[in-house]
This record gives structure tokens, sequence and C-alpha cells, in this order.
């Protein structure tokens, strides 16, 4: 054989050879499972995500919650009146919660109810609870941490309106910076629903990108974006949460802003967020507007919002994270009719179903053996939810 041809067999079994060993290759490597993973794991370096979040929930449940009421007591004859706060009854979240524990009592116990609304700006709280005691209410309710200094008094006038009237029963919402021996302090461990909604955010964001809107900007409101951060934390370590207050104190104009909401909402989706949990009463109703119109992801507070929000935008709430504000108003007026009510903190949270999260809209589901799994979890003391963001 001459040389020449001998060097082109040796080319042409070379080549034959890397053609086999491409295809063995090819075939050797693992095959794509459809969600951004491989048959050998999902955590590979430089995955590309599914992309984010968008409404796929289901419109027009019927609510999953459980109603507050069917206790049992005789309350004839007895008189509660209650002061809400800015944002007025029908705000869709505190106020509204509050109110619906107060006429479920109403209905249960055959109490006389009472509701006052305070001014735009709340300076007349005060007037109104002290209006309330001298219109002879065996308990008067304020609803929120705000009441603090007007019913317990200050360094410089302590006392208060509960010291005033000592023969009436007093309570108050989110605060337990003082006592006294007529006032019940109705207070929320919302750093474990919070850490139960940022998981499922978690769970259910595409991009790793998540967003908190607090309110005001308080130790209160911290709570909930201490345990929301925690929760996504749990789930997802990689995961990015931009916080952002409407609001900073003395202006508590955030809990009733849904304009400044809207457009926070907006520059968050626009910037990869696909999931928001807001913590800012009546001003989350311009997250809902902005998650629909985006076509992403919002989670409501304190009460069931995907109930309270408009058919069209449902499919965008992914879930609630429920402050039975209703339990603790209806808890309240029942203890007060069997004679059962005691001065001190009363703690409402996973364990006494006083925090819960909501499953209405079906996108909870394929999350919810892990979301319960977490719960339980803290309520056996093995998870401690912080309650100061990090």
């Amino acid at each position: 054989m001459r040389p020449r041809r001998w060097f082109r067999l040796i080319a042409l079994i070379a080549a034959i050879g890397l053609f086999f060993a491409a295809c063995s290759t090819e075939d050797d490597e693992p095959e794509s499972t459809g969600d951004g993973g491989t048959e050998e794991g999902s955590d590979t370096e430089g995955e590309e995500s599914d992309g984010p979040a968008t409404c796929q929930g289901e419109a027009g449940q019927e609510p999953s919650q459980e109603p507050v009421g069917g206790g049992e007591g005789d309350g004839a004859g007895m008189k509660v009146g209650m002061v809400l706060d800015i944002g007025g009854v029908d705000d869709d979240s505190f106020n509204e919660a509050a109110n619906t524990g107060l006429q479920a009592a109403a209905e249960d116990f055959g109490v006389e109810v009472t509701y006052l609304e305070p001014n735009e700006d709340g300076s007349n709280r005060g007037d109104l609870l002290r209006q309330l005691a001298e219109d002879g209410n065996d308990l008067v309710i304020g609803v929120g941490f705000l009441f603090a200094e007007s019913m317990g008094g200050t360094e410089d006038d302590p006392g208060g309106i509960s010291a005033e009237f000592p023969d009436t029963s007093f309570a108050i919402i989110d605060d337990a910076s003082f006592e006294a021996d007529n006032v019940t302090s109705l207070v929320f461990a919302e750093e474990q629903g919070s850490f139960l909604v940022g998981a499922a955010a978690a769970l259910a964001s595409g991009t790793g990108q998540i967003g908190f809107i607090g309110g005001v900007e308080t130790p209160l409101i911290q709570k909930f974006q201490a345990g929301f951060e925690a929760g996504v934390a749990e789930v997802d370590e990689a995961a990015e949460v931009e916080s952002t207050y409407i609001s900073q104190p003395p202006n508590f104009d955030g809990f009733a802003d849904a304009a400044s909401a809207r457009t926070i909402a907006d520059g968050m989706y626009d910037n990869e967020v696909d999931v928001v949990y807001h913590a800012a009463g009546g001003s989350g109703e311009g997250l809902f507007q902005a998650a629909a119109e985006a076509d992403r992801l919002a989670i409501g507070v304190d009460s069931d919002q995907y109930q309270q929000v408009e058919e069209d935008v449902q499919p965008c709430i992914l879930t609630s994270m429920l402050k039975r504000v209703d339990v603790a108003v209806y808890t309240a007026i029942e203890s007060l009719v069997n004679d059962e009510l005691e001065a001190g903190a009363l703690t409402f949270d996973l364990a006494n179903e006083g925090i819960d999260y909501a499953t209405d809209g079906g996108q909870m589901a394929e999350f919810e053996d892990q979301i319960e799994d977490l719960k339980q979890q803290i309520v056996d003391g093995e998870i401690e939810v912080p309650t100061e963001p990090s």
C-alpha cells in the first residue's frame, strides 16, 4: 500500500471514531425535565428561570375561611363600643375585620354595639374613646396601637382614659405597652403568619425577586416584614426581598394611600419582582390593581382579601395572611359576657388559630403540604420566627 493511501485510511478511521464519540456524549447528557432542571438535579449552576409567576388562580370561589361566631352567652342589656382606626370601616382589611367580630358578637350574645370612626388624621381617637365610656358602654375597644397613648396615658400624663373610668372595661388591639387593671391587650404573632406566606411567595416565584410593602415603618409592621423575609429565606436562601414603606411616623397616611402603594408595586413588578406582600391596610388596594395590570401575584393581609377584590383580580391573589382581628374582638366580648374578661395580654397565634393563611383561588394547592409542615414546626417550637428584620 502506498504511503498516501495509508494516511488517508488513518484519517478516515479517526473521523469515524470522533463521530461515534460525539453521539455517545449526546446520549449521556441528562434530559430536561421541562421545569428548567435536569434528571440529575435542578441545582445546576447557570440554570435559567421559568420566568415570572403569573396570575393563575381561579375566580369566584366560595370563602374557605370559617366565619367568626358560635360562642355562647347572654349579653342582653350590655353595651360594647369600638373606635376604629383611620381608613374607614370598609377598608377591606383591619377595620373591616374588627367590625365583623363586633357584629357577630351582637348577633350571638345580644349585646348592643356601636362603632365610631375617627377623623382623617386620627387626632380625635381619645375623644371618641371617652365618648363611648361616658355613654355607659361596658367594654370600649380601641382598634390599633395608636390608641395606647389616649387609653393608657403617657409619662407626662399617666393613667389615660382607662384611669378616668375604672368601672369600664377597655381593650386595645396590637398594643401591650402599658398595664391597667381594666385594660385587656389583644395582640398577635403576625410574624408567624407572615413567615408562612413568605414561604409561599418563594415557592411560587419564578424569578426569586419578591416584594414587601409596609404601610408605616413601625415595630408592629416590621414584625410582618421580619416574618415574611424569614419565610422566603427558609425556602430559597438565594431569593431577594425588596422591602419598602409608604410613610414614616409620625405620618400614618401609609395605611390609607392606595395610590402610593400602586406606584411602589408598579416599580417592583417592572424590576422582575413577581410576588408582593403588603401590610398596609387600605393601601393594599393599590397593590392589587398593579398585580392585575402586570399579570403578577399579590399577597393580602389581615382578612381573606381574595374575597374582597373584583373577580378579574382574584386570579392574582396567591394567598392572604389571616390576622383574625374579628376573632380577637369576638373573644373579648364573649369573655365580657361570661364575666371572664381579664386584664393583661391575650395573644393570638397559629396555635389558637388567631393567625393563619388563606387558600382561596387554588394557587396554594401545590404548596399546601409544605406550608402545613412549616406551620406545625412553628407551633411545636422547632422554628422560631424573628420579630425584627435582619
